[in-house]
């Protein structure tokens, strides 16, 4: 909608008849809030925002500091793409403040935002394009899927194509960019890819767009899912993340004269992302369901490496158009849709940074299949692996200052302190795994 003031939108939320604003806002874990305003209330909610119960949202405030504020941004505001009962619906994106004002340690959007202005103090700008896969079932808590078919295919196979088509037009009219979309390689599984975006647009982007696929899908009577891995022995959702700094217009991951087209920047970047690959899993992989799909055997990454075209590894160098400048980019592989996109980015962006700014050395890329290596191979080029749980990473995580850093105290405990429930729910549960193999034998 191009509105950049309070009175921008208030003059939209006029002209277009709106009957209802939706201010959104995301918790810890990435799970989208949400509170709507009537245009009566509205001058006063973009003036002082609107308060709220923080200690009812996961990750937020404890009971005796409870009052929060959302803040709304007014370069977030849309028009939804459907009415209720002919009354026209839009959002705003808030920031979450303490009374006073001051932003709020608690909130992802803020930690990103403060990621990306030690981006900016540094002369760059960093831009993302994450590509965000789901699947489709029947109905919530089935896994009977949509369709049978598999990579690339088209109708009639492809059932979830006219699903698709209305996610993207959905898509659209909210401002957001395609560039294509397509059925993945697992049953009922799909892709609709972004066009690449700053930082925090993308961020902002993506909490859209899992919204938009969800909702889409249900108003068309199926159930879209972004868990990791729903299927057993099929390929999981990922959220491949290509990624690249700018100065103005120029592409500072690219060099012509390099072999592989890369800058120093980009691989003392893409040293860091490798370095502290094991520190930023739990927070791009943050769920127990994660860990089934980092597994070697189904193209999502399980061991830490960097290639051209190889893609069983972790960070890859995409040549769809090799020698372009702003083609140019790095391809994290490791996380999945399920994360807190805000986190997940910052912490890239963190590491990513820790290289440049300690010149970490880039090591030679490897590119044979890494699965099909036996543990001593991979042991002496030095190829290192991911968590293979969700314990393995929390562990990981707790030991890492620079990712104490990038998120801040709170979150950084909060998020701990969560993922430790979680895997204390995860690790005394039995399973039918277990009454099948051991019940009859034991």
């Amino acid at each position: 909608m191009n509105c950049k003031t309070h009175d921008d939108v208030l003059k939209s939320v006029h002209d277009l008849e709106v009957g209802f604003i939706q201010f959104w806002f995301t918790d810890v874990l990435g799970v989208l809030k949400s509170f709507v305003v009537t245009p009566q209330e509205l001058e006063v909610g973009l003036n002082e925002g609107m308060g709220f119960d923080g200690s009812s949202i996961e990750g937020f405030a404890r009971i005796e500091e409870s009052d929060l504020v959302a803040m709304p941004d007014p370069c977030t505001f849309q028009l939804l793409p459907w009415e209720d009962n002919g009354v026209r619906i839009a959002r705003l994106i808030c920031d979450v403040v303490s009374p006073d004002g001051q932003p709020y340690e608690g909130d992802s959007r803020y930690v990103l935002k403060r990621m990306l202005k030690k981006a900016t103090d540094m002369g760059y700008t960093w831009y993302a394009g994450p590509e965000l896969e789901f699947f489709y079932f029947k109905e919530r808590g089935s896994l009977e899927p949509v369709d049978d078919a598999g990579y690339f295919d088209g109708c009639p196979l492809d059932l979830g194509d006219p699903i698709r088509r209305k996610t993207i037009l959905a898509l659209q009219q909210m401002g957001i960019s395609v560039e294509y979309d397509h059925h993945e390689v697992a049953p009922s599984q799909h892709e609709i890819d972004l066009r690449y975006s700053e930082g925090m647009v993308m961020a902002d982007i993506v909490m859209t767009y899992r919204m938009l696929v969800k909702e889409v899908a249900r108003r068309n009577g199926v159930y879209a899912t972004f868990m990791p891995k729903p299927i057993f022995g099929e390929n999981g959702s990922g959220m491949h993340t290509h990624q690249s700094l700018f100065k103005g217009d120029r592409n500072e991951f690219y060099n012509p004269d390099d072999m592989y087209n890369l800058s120093d920047i980009a691989k003392s970047y893409t040293a860091g992302l490798l370095k502290h690959a094991r520190e930023i899993t739990l927070v791009n992989n943050q769920w127990v369901n994660s860990y089934k799909r980092l597994v070697p055997g189904f193209e999502a990454p399980a061991y830490i490496s960097w290639a051209r075209r190889n893609r069983s590894a972790m960070v890859r160098i995409p040549m769809y158009k090799p020698g372009k400048e702003k083609a140019t980019r790095i391809e994290y592989r490791a996380p999945d849709p399920a994360c807190n996109p805000y986190l997940a980015f910052a912490t890239q962006l963190a590491v990513g940074l820790e290289g440049m700014e300690q010149n970490y050395v880039l090591g030679d890329p490897i590119e044979e299949d890494i699965f099909d290596m036996t543990p001593s191979e991979r042991k002496d080029k030095g190829i290192g692996e991911l968590p293979g749980n969700l314990y393995a990473a929390i562990q990981a995580t707790e030991q890492s200052e620079i990712v104490r850093k990038a998120l801040g105290d709170h979150i950084f405990n909060k998020f701990l302190e969560n993922k430790k429930i979680e895997w204390d729910k995860y690790r005394v549960h039995v399973s039918r795994y277990e009454i099948d193999n051991y019940l009859s034998l034991l």
